[in-house]
């Protein structure tokens, strides 16, 4: 039995305490994140929304916000980032678009697989970026989506549009200049902090 975002919905009113996705008519329940993985994530999304915003450049969302997807599935991303222009008013709804920038970040019951599956799903619906995070390793996945992309990492091209993923890790600085001009991030800014 195939089921619909309708279909969701309703669960989502019968279960309000569990996030859920809609992948190729099934529901799928997202177990809560890991203490790490969530902070790194919150991490990356404020870095984020913290360039885009004062220019307003555009929207940054959490994980909570989902996306009703051209292929019809119901997704929420870790961390999402639409250009303004494709999303001038926030809308109650979930929104009908594919988002400009993804980022998932793995947890301990994350599958890295799985994880990039759900990355080039995207992708292949227009996302122009795709990032996959893994604070285990500590290491940064960016894939490009528009085969257009110039990725940057410490101000050299790293990346010509070839389909395949750019590595980063500490000591790398990301730099989107296609998406995001002027932003950067430091992979090494990230990561949990320890306190000593």
């Amino acid at each position: 039995m195939s089921l619909n975002i309708q279909d969701l919905e309703k669960m989502q009113v019968d279960y309000p305490d569990y996030r859920m996705e809609l992948v190729d008519g099934n529901i799928v329940v997202m177990s809560p994140s890991g203490y790490e993985s969530e902070e790194v994530g919150t991490e990356f999304a404020a870095l984020l929304r913290n360039w885009v915003r004062p220019r307003k450049l555009g929207r940054v969302v959490g994980s909570s916000a989902g996306f009703k997807l051209p292929n019809t599935n119901l997704r929420a991303p870790d961390v999402s980032f639409i250009k303004a222009e494709r999303l001038k008013r926030s809308t109650e709804d979930y929104a009908e678009l594919v988002p400009d920038l993804v980022v998932e970040v793995k947890s301990k019951t994350d599958s890295v697989d799985k994880l990039r599956e759900k990355i080039q799903e995207f992708i292949g619906m227009g996302t122009q970026i795709g990032i996959l995070i893994n604070p285990k390793t500590r290491t940064m996945e960016v894939y490009d989506g528009s085969g257009e992309q110039v990725i940057f990492r410490d101000g050299m091209e790293v990346y010509d549009g070839s389909g395949e993923q750019v590595i980063f890790r500490d000591g790398d600085v990301l730099t989107l200049p296609d998406l995001l001009p002027g932003w950067e991030v430091a992979i090494s800014e990230i990561w949990s902090p320890v306190f000593e």
